[in-house]
C-alpha cells in the first residue's frame, strides 16, 4: 500500500463514515492527503483529514476522528488508527500491506517514478542558449544540468519534451566576436568590449589555416569569413562540451534564421495589423506594462530598426506554429525582466499568457581550499564547464548542480564534491547503489534470489518499514518535481532514500553467513534490496547521473 493508494483509503473511509452518521458528504475535502510523521513512534503515516473536515461537517474534530480512526482500524492493510493532539489520526500499516510496495517496483521496473499527470502536453524547454562567443561558463553549465533534468523528469510524468538551444547568432554581440578573432589573428590589441582569453587566439588561428588568405581579404569579405568560420567552431565547441556533459539537444534553433526569413517582419506586422502594437515617439512599442512589466517595451525602434524583443517575438511564435503547448525559457539572474514580456508576447498573439513559464536561475560560485576560484585560464574571464569537469568530472558536477533549487546562489566547495566520503552528497548516493551492486553479486554467487511471490509480511522490523516506505513516495517525489519544475526534489529525496537503505543494511543482514541456510526472510530481504537499486538507478536517471557498479 503506496501513500497513493493509502489517501485514497482514507478518503473513501471517511466519505462512509459522514454518510453512516448522516453528515454533509461536501464537508469532504478531496485532496485527503497522508504524511510521514517526523517521529516514528507516531506511526507509518498521518492524516488531518477530521480537522479538515470536521468544522464544515458541524462536529467537533475529535469525535470524527475517533470515528474514523475505529473504522480505519477494520480496513485491509491497517494494522492500527490512534487518535493524536486535536485530531490528527496515527496510522500503522500491516508488513504485507506495506510491502506490497516492493512488489510493485519489481513489477514496473524502470518505469517506477514515471506517470501521465502532465497528459501528453507538449513541451519546448528552451535552455543554455548561451551567446557563441566562449566558452559554457558555470552559470550556463547549472542551466545544462538542470534544465537536461527537468527534461528528464517532465518526460517521466508524460510530457512530450523538446530540448532547444537558442543561438543568438545575430547582432553586436557577434560583431564584437569577429573583431576580436580578427585582432588576435593580425597581433593587435582585444578591442574594447571585445572578447580576451586563449581561446580567441585559438579559433584564429583556425580560421586562417582554413581559409589561408583571410587577412588579404578587403575588409567586408574578411569579416564574413571570420564571422562564418569562426562562430561555427565555437557552435562546435559548445556542442562537444554539453555533450560531453551529459545534455544534447534535440533543436538548435539560430536566431539568425528569424531575421535572413522574414519572420521578424512577419511577427511584428501581425501584431501592428491587430492592434497589440501601439505607435509612440516615433516607435513602435509591446504593452508589456500589463503583464507586470515595470515599463511598456519597444518593439521597432525611432530609428526602425527591430529592437531584441523583436527577435522575441518571431521565436515565440515559431514554437506556437510548430505545436508546442507549453514553452519554457530557463534564463539566466540578469533576465528577470524577460518573465514579463514573455507573458505579454504571448498575450499579443492570442494565446494564454501561462503558455509561457520562465525559471531564473541564479549563480554558481566555486571555492577550493576554502578560497573563491574566479578564473579560467583559456577562458579569461570566467570558469568553463570543461573546467568544472575537468576538476570533479560529469557525475559530481550535474549532481551538486541540480541538487540545489536555482531559485538561490550556489557554492561549490570543489574540496567537497571531489571527496569519497559520505558528506559528499553524490558519492553517498553513488556508493549506496554500488553497495547494492555488490550485494547483488553475492547473492548470485549464495544462490540467493528473489522469489516469484516474496512473502512481504515478514519485513516487520522498523528500519524494513523506513526504506519501503521510502521507496514509495519516489512517484509523489517525481510527480511534484514535473509539476512545480525543480529536479532537485529528486536529488534530495535519493539522499534520504540513501540514509534509510544504510541503515537498514546495518541493522538487518540481508543474505546468510557461513552453514546458515537460506531462508525466506532472505529472500523477500533481497528482494526489497532490488527494489531499493532500481529506484536509486530511475531516479539517478532522470538526473543524467550514473548508477555505478563498483566504486
Amino acid at each position: 500500500m503506496n501513500p497513493a493508494v493509502l489517501a485514497d483509503l482514507v478518503r473513501a473511509t471517511a466519505s462512509d463514515v459522514l454518510k453512516d452518521r448522516g453528515l454533509d458528504l461536501a464537508a469532504l475535502p478531496d485532496d485527503v492527503g497522508v504524511e510521514r510523521p517526523r517521529n516514528p513512534e507516531h506511526g507509518d503515516y498521518a492524516t488531518n483529514v477530521a480537522l479538515r473536515t470536521a468544522k464544515k461537517a458541524g462536529v467537533p474534530p475529535r469525535d470524527l476522528a475517533g470515528w474514523l480512526a475505529d473504522a480505519l482500524a477494520t480496513r485491509d492493510g491497517i494494522a492500527s488508527a490512534e487518535i493524536a493532539g486535536p485530531g490528527f489520526i496515527n496510522l500503522r500499516l500491516a508488513a504485507d500491506a506495506q510491502g506490497a510496495i516492493v512488489g510493485e517496483v519489481l513489477r514496473a521496473g524502470d518505469a517506477y517514478g514515471t506517470g501521465d499527470d502532465v497528459g501528453g502536453k507538449a513541451v519546448n524547454l528552451e535552455f543554455v542558449s548561451a551567446n557563441p562567443t566562449g566558452p559554457l561558463h558555470l552559470g550556463h553549465t547549472r542551466w545544462a544540468a538542470v534544465g537536461d533534468a527537468l527534461g528528464r523528469v517532465l518526460a517521466a510524468r508524460g510530457a512530450k519534451v523538446t530540448r532547444e538551444y537558442y543561438f543568438n547568432d545575430a547582432g553586436g554581440q557577434i560583431d564584437r566576436f569577429v573583431d576580436s578573432l580578427i585582432a588576435a589573428a593580425t597581433g593587435e590589441p582585444t578591442p574594447e568590449k571585445g572578447y580576451a582569453g586563449a581561446y580567441i587566439g585559438e579559433i584564429a588561428t583556425q580560421v586562417t589555416a582554413a581559409e589561408p588568405g583571410v587577412l588579404d581579404l578587403p575588409d567586408a569579405e574578411r569579416r564574413e569569413v571570420f564571422r562564418r568560420i569562426g562562430v561555427n567552431l565555437m557552435f562546435d565547441e559548445i556542442k562537444r562540451s554539453l555533450h560531453a556533459f551529459g545534455t544534447d539537444f534535440d533543436v538548435w534553433f539560430h536566431e539568425k534564421s528569424l531575421h535572413d526569413s522574414g519572420a521578424v517582419e512577419t511577427a511584428v506586422q501581425r501584431l501592428k495589423d491587430s492592434g497589440n502594437l501601439y505607435f509612440a515617439d516615433g516607435a513602435w512599442w509591446l504593452r508589456s506594462t500589463d503583464e507586470g512589466d515595470d515599463k511598456d517595451r519597444p518593439v521597432i525602434k525611432s530609428d526602425g530598426n527591430p529592437a531584441y524583443i523583436a527577435g522575441d517575438l518571431a521565436y515565440y511564435l515559431d514554437k506556437r506554429k510548430r505545436g508546442f503547448d507549453l514553452c519554457i525559457y530557463m534564463l539566466g539572474a540578469d533576465h528577470h525582466g524577460y518573465i514579463a514580456r514573455l507573458r505579454a508576447a504571448a498575450a499579443a498573439f492570442g494565446d494564454d499568457p501561462d503558455t509561457v513559464e520562465v525559471l531564473i536561475g541564479q549563480m554558481v560560485n566555486l571555492y577550493r581550499n576554502g578560497q573563491p576560484v574566479k578564473m579560467s585560464k583559456r577562458a579569461g574571464t570566467a570558469v568553463s564547464m570543461d573546467d568544472l569537469v575537468d576538476a570533479v568530472g560529469v557525475d559530481a558536477a550535474r549532481y551538486t548542480l541540480i541538487r540545489s533549487s536555482v531559485d538561490s546562489t550556489l557554492d561549490v566547495d570543489l574540496d567537497l564534491i571531489a571527496r569519497r566520503s559520505n558528506d559528499n552528497p553524490v558519492f553517498y548516493v553513488q556508493y549506496a547503489h554500488a553497495r547494492l551492486a555488490s550485494l547483488a553479486r553475492n547473492a548470485a554467487d549464495l544462490g540467493v534470489t528473489v522469489p516469484d511471490e516474496p512473502d512481504f509480511g515478514l519485513l516487520d522490523h522498523p528500519r524494513e518499514g523506513d526504506l519501503i516506505r521510502t521507496i514509495g513516495e519516489f512517484p509523489a517525489v517525481v510527480a511534484s518535481a514535473a509539476e512545480l519544475r525543480e529536479p532537485h526534489r529528486v536529488a534530495r529525496y535519493l539522499e534520504q532514500l540513501a540514509g534509510a537503505y544504510h541503515r537498514f543494511y546495518d541493522a538487518c543482514r540481508v543474505l546468510p553467513m557461513g552453514d546458515e541456510e537460506i531462508s525466506d526472510l532472505h529472500r523477500t530481504r533481497l528482494a526489497l534490496s532490488v527494489a531499493a537499486r532500481q529506484v536509486f538507478e530511475n531516479g539517478l536517471g532522470m538526473l543524467g547521473v550514473s548508477a555505478p557498479e563498483r566504486m
